[in-house]
């Protein structure tokens, strides 16, 4: 079962509608869902809720540390509630996907995604969910840091909408513990794959 709900982003307006924040609509948008109110908690270093869902207790969580120390939050909260990292799910956005794709994996490298690198060093496991919410990616490594930092298109908000979308009707059952079954709601409807050249690897 997933116990902690956390989305990845930046803080403040200039990044609101960034892809890089793709993660933090997610959340946003499934607080709305379960009716609960994020609020900044000082102590977890990000903006946090807490409740009832389905008869467990949930917690849901922006890191405002900035991307690259995002595991200092999910790592404080982590420890003090005692949720270990297979109960832990991240949304983030991912450049391996196009915009409109939402996988749901556990485990696995971090891709070079600094927020999930920072969340491995700081639980010591990469045994914890991820939500990879597809942004796409501009063909140039070099332009990566540009790409993710920039609004997307609206073709392309509307695609991530409609991925979040199907992660938000998975969401009580990853909370009961059902991961094959929210695989399979996730996993449907996905879009024609658009060309999307990555580069070669070094």
């Amino acid at each position: 079962m997933i116990r902690l709900f956390v989305g990845l982003g930046n803080p403040g307006s200039e990044y609101a509608d960034t892809r890089h924040n793709a993660g933090f609509w997610w959340v946003d948008a499934l607080a709305d869902r379960w009716r609960l109110t994020l609020r900044f908690e000082k102590t977890y270093f990000g903006l946090l809720a807490r409740g009832t869902v389905e008869g467990e207790t949930v917690w849901l969580l922006e890191p405002q540390t900035f991307m690259n120390l995002s595991g200092k939050s999910v790592g404080t909260l982590a420890r003090f509630f005692k949720i270990p990292p297979e109960e832990i799910l991240v949304a983030h956005d991912e450049l391996d996907l196009p915009a409109g794709e939402v996988k749901l994996k556990q485990g696995g490298g971090h891709a070079g995604h600094n927020g999930l690198r920072d969340i491995h060093a700081q639980l010591g496991s990469p045994n914890y969910w991820r939500l990879r919410l597809g942004i796409g990616h501009p063909g140039q490594k070099n332009e990566v840091a540009n790409w993710v930092l920039k609004k997307p298109s609206p073709d392309e908000r509307a695609g991530i909408a409609q991925a979040m979308d199907r992660g938000l009707k998975a969401a009580e059952l990853l909370l009961l513990g059902e991961t094959n079954k929210a695989t399979a709601i996730i996993h449907t409807s996905k879009p024609p794959r658009e060309k999307n050249p990555r580069p070669a690897a070094d």
